[in-house]
């Protein structure tokens, strides 16, 4: 992959100063910058700076007020309800998972439903908020419509990820963070960028046919057609387990839209506002035990798994997390690689913004 390498404070700084030219306040501009930044920071370039193009047009759409403030519209003290207010995604959740954490330490869990939000970014970054407090954090949001049911046609739910972060010893914690379905969509994004066929399995076209067209597929998806979508985790039809995977991204839907009176996937982006919602979760280790022996077991049971038989050819077991985390490390020594089409991105913003050139 070409591109170019640049330092994490350099790219945090100068995404952060694009953000404030869209018409983002200084806070919600650190904010996003740094989550976005931190994708691409641990490998994941579908959630990273090249979102930017689509924070503008969100903006220019009216789907995203940059300076709009959360607000608590249902509380109780373990539970609370969020309209985002149409504000920025990665400050609202800041707020909700910030809501989450202080209940949890002050009786033990909390819980968050927010809706009216926009795009948060990595679902992971706010979970893991929570593991370095001692608690498990639970992260899920639903998205733009991109996926068909299990024996449906038409697109009506979302990629609508799921993370669950738990502790263990040391300072990362074990952390799955995942779409529902077989692959988030900004990872198409990147295939686009890159000029690159998809592998099959990822999605069907309006015929209900798998494809590997990038650019015929995306067509579809931003409007020449309602039909044709991402598959969900096991693919078509049951056969393979994809009613499972549907069920999920359903469950996302109803614990993000439905515990919030917010819009689930398919009415999201109609009317005012993106119509965004998320849902968060913090509980206390030591509900369960002493904090200290619990991760240690954790840590136990991940190392048996790491140490367990591998397949001819393999020599390493991956736990989930971990190539983020090494790629993270890796990263903020060496500089972080992004590619072609994303710097000609930050470039032009660059000169439209009078802010000079990054590289």
């Amino acid at each position: 992959m070409s591109g170019k390498i640049v330092s994490y404070e350099d790219l945090t700084a100068y995404v952060a100063k694009i953000l404030a030219a869209f018409g983002y306040p200084l806070d919600r501009a650190d904010i996003t910058a740094r989550v976005l930044v931190e994708a691409d920071a641990r490998g994941v370039a579908s959630h990273g700076v090249a979102r930017l193009s689509f924070y503008k047009k969100n903006i220019e759409g009216g789907f995203a007020v940059p300076t709009a403030e959360p607000s608590v519209v249902h509380e109780t003290p373990m539970s609370v309800v969020v309209d985002g207010n149409h504000g920025v995604g990665s400050y609202v959740a800041d707020f909700a998972m910030q809501k989450c954490m202080d209940k949890a330490a002050e009786i033990g869990a909390g819980f968050a439903s927010v809706r009216n939000s926009n795009h948060y970014g990595m679902a992971g970054l706010w979970a893991e908020q929570a593991a370095k407090r001692d608690q498990i954090g639970l992260s899920f949001t639903n998205t733009r419509i991109c996926a068909i049911p299990t024996y449906g046609k038409e697109r009506i739910l979302g990629t609508n990820p799921i993370c669950v972060a738990i502790p263990q010893e040391g300072d990362d914690p074990f952390m799955v963070d995942m779409a529902t379905t077989t692959v988030a969509h900004g990872k198409i994004e990147v295939y686009e960028r890159r000029g690159l066929d998809m592998p099959l399995g990822w999605v069907v076209d309006e015929e209900g046919k798998g494809t590997t067209d990038t650019p015929h597929f995306q067509k579809l998806f931003w409007g020449a057609s309602p039909f044709g979508g991402h598959l969900f985790l096991g693919g078509e039809g049951e056969e393979h387990g994809g009613h499972k995977g549907y069920g999920l991204g359903l469950l996302v839907d109803l614990l993000c839209a439905g515990l919030s009176m917010g819009r689930w996937s398919f009415k999201t982006f109609s009317g005012t506002g993106s119509g965004i919602a998320h849902f968060f979760g913090a509980m206390r280790m030591d509900l369960f035990g002493d904090p200290t022996e619990l991760k240690r077991h954790v840590s136990g049971i991940l190392e048996e798994v790491r140490n367990s038989g591998k397949a001819e050819g393999q020599d390493r077991i991956y736990i989930h997390g971990e190539k983020e985390t090494e790629a993270r490390a890796r990263n903020m020594k060496q500089g972080i690689t992004l590619d072609e089409a994303t710097c000609t991105l930050l470039d032009k913003y660059g000169t439209a913004f009078d802010l000079g050139s990054l590289f």
